[in-house]
């Protein structure tokens, strides 16, 4: 139990005038109480957060470099271009490895037991490589854009982007085959992403 001091008026330090810790023996929970309302109830200081502040230390002001480095990759030009380097990494990735697993490379009808060379096996790793690093690339670049520019226009940013970035991406893709590739491109690619986005929710 803290001590207390008699002040010059007679009364004790901590304590309300008029109230005695001898005449109240509840006078702890009486302050403790009042600490809580300055705290946390509508007597408190402070009504806001500090965003500035993270656990009690100030954190210092951001310079003109570096917020003009975060509007740029929040950009959608930036979101872009590295969906693009992701998707082309990824896609190569993907390649590689569906031509390792193949086992119709170096195959030749008039010799059906032949065993293909180990260049012929790189020559084909290497093509299905960027052929699916270029699909995944472009992909990843006009979802990642369209998103992009669908979430500044609606100014939310929840599954329904992706869901209406899918459908414009599938169906400029699937249009270059007719408007039934492009229907169906956007819904498949719409019911895709609406899939994702509930799994990553």
């Amino acid at each position: 139990m803290a001590a207390s001091t008699s002040d010059s008026d007679g009364t004790e330090s901590g304590v309300p005038s008029g109230v005695s810790s001898d005449s109240n023996p509840g006078i702890d929970q009486f302050q403790y109480s009042a600490i809580l309302d300055h705290l946390i109830g509508d007597k408190r200081q402070i009504k806001e957060l500090n965003p500035m502040v993270m656990g009690a230390l100030p954190m210092p002001h951001k310079s003109d470099e570096q917020k003009k480095i975060e509007r740029a990759m929040e950009s959608c030009t930036f979101k872009a271009a590295f969906a693009c380097v992701a998707g082309a990494v990824l896609g190569g990735a993907f390649g590689i490895f569906t031509a390792g697993i193949d086992t119709n490379v170096g195959f030749d009808p008039k010799d059906p037991m032949r065993t293909p060379t180990a260049r012929e096996v790189l020559k084909d790793m290497g093509q299905r490589g960027m052929s699916y690093a270029k699909n995944f690339a472009i992909v990843g670049a006009m979802f990642s854009f369209t998103e992009c520019l669908i979430e500044s226009h609606r100014g939310k940013s929840d599954w329904k982007n992706a869901v209406y970035s899918g459908c414009v991406t599938g169906g400029a893709i699937g249009f270059r085959a007719g408007l039934k590739a492009g229907v169906l491109g956007c819904g498949g690619f719409a019911a895709f992403s609406a899939a994702i986005e509930y799994y990553l929710r």
